[in-house]
């Protein structure tokens, strides 16, 4: 078994990087000759990367978005026979694992030489045993912190409870109740709201534990098309001036002018809307103004 390395080619003139966009195999798979491994992409087009080998997936040279140079290593696989890579590693290990069997025999001597030390014998020490506290009730050891219910199943609560937890923010569904029969009672969701579970409604009594806040964080990475579409938006955000111009326009006389033509020829010709009038007015001013 050998070691093939393939390598970033050369995709085009003028390219001296290219970005990883997909990677189409993962270490440990097996790969056939002229299988895709890869997608890159360049300052104009996202190209598939073959194998020209088959064999098995060792390592990957990069990381989603990474930018490769043309040259560097691309995926290292395992193949039957030599492979294309340098034997100096394979040699570099010789020697260490020869080194090691006499390692481990060295380390077994000296531990056999230092005799372990007799363990102390233990002592017997009158102790006095405290009274067993008195034990709760189950019910209040064995609350869980959620109640589950079956799907359909209501919670039962007064109106008094419901308001109560509409206003908190609270989903009776996950409060279990300690009252008869389950009822959920204000000591319920108390401890609810004890244990760090439920939230403030906002304005007008929206939201509930389903729009909590999440804690953390997710990093998504922009690769690829987006990464290049903000870059050109950043780019130009930066550059490139951005201003808004409005010009008020009285055009009363326009739509009375449009209101009449339509009343005397829409049936015939068809309705007009105010664009062709506009259109007319700027041929007009183009001959004042030619500039």
């Amino acid at each position: 078994m050998g070691i093939h390395v393939i390598k970033m080619p050369d995709l085009g003139e003028g390219i001296a990087e290219v970005e990883v966009v997909a990677w189409r195999v993962q270490p440990g798979d097996t790969v056939l000759e002229d299988q895709i491994l890869a997608d890159v992409m360049t300052d104009k087009a996202t190209v598939e990367i073959p194998s020209p080998v088959a064999g098995t997936v060792l390592a990957l040279g990069g990381a989603l978005g990474e930018a490769l140079a043309v040259g560097a290593e691309l995926i290292r696989l395992e193949v039957e026979g030599a492979g294309n890579a340098g034997t100096s590693k394979a040699v570099a290990v010789q020697p260490a694992a020869a080194v090691a069997p006499a390692a481990a025999k060295a380390s077994q001597a000296a531990s056999a030489a230092v005799a372990p030390a007799p363990a102390p014998q233990a002592v017997a020490v009158p102790t006095t045993h405290a009274a067993p506290a008195p034990a709760k009730s189950a019910r209040t050891a064995v609350a869980p912190s959620r109640a589950t219910r079956e799907p359909g199943e209501k919670p039962l609560a007064s109106p008094a409870v419901r308001q109560r937890a509409w206003d908190l923010g609270i989903e009776l569904q996950y409060v279990f109740g300690t009252g008869p029969a389950g009822h959920i009672t204000h000591a319920d969701l108390d401890g609810y709201l004890a244990r760090g579970n439920g939230r403030a409604r906002g304005h007008g009594g929206a939201g509930d534990n389903r729009y909590a806040e999440l804690q953390g964080e997710q990093a998504v990475p922009v690769i690829g098309l987006r990464r290049k579409i903000a870059q050109k938006m950043q780019e130009a955000k930066r550059r490139i001036p951005h201003f808004t111009y409005v010009e008020e326009v009285d055009v009363t006389e326009i739509e009375a002018l449009r209101t009449q033509i339509n009343m005397r020829w829409g049936e015939e010709r068809g309705r007009l809307t105010l664009l062709p009038l506009l259109m007319r007015a700027v041929v007009l001013s183009v001959r004042s103004f030619p500039q």
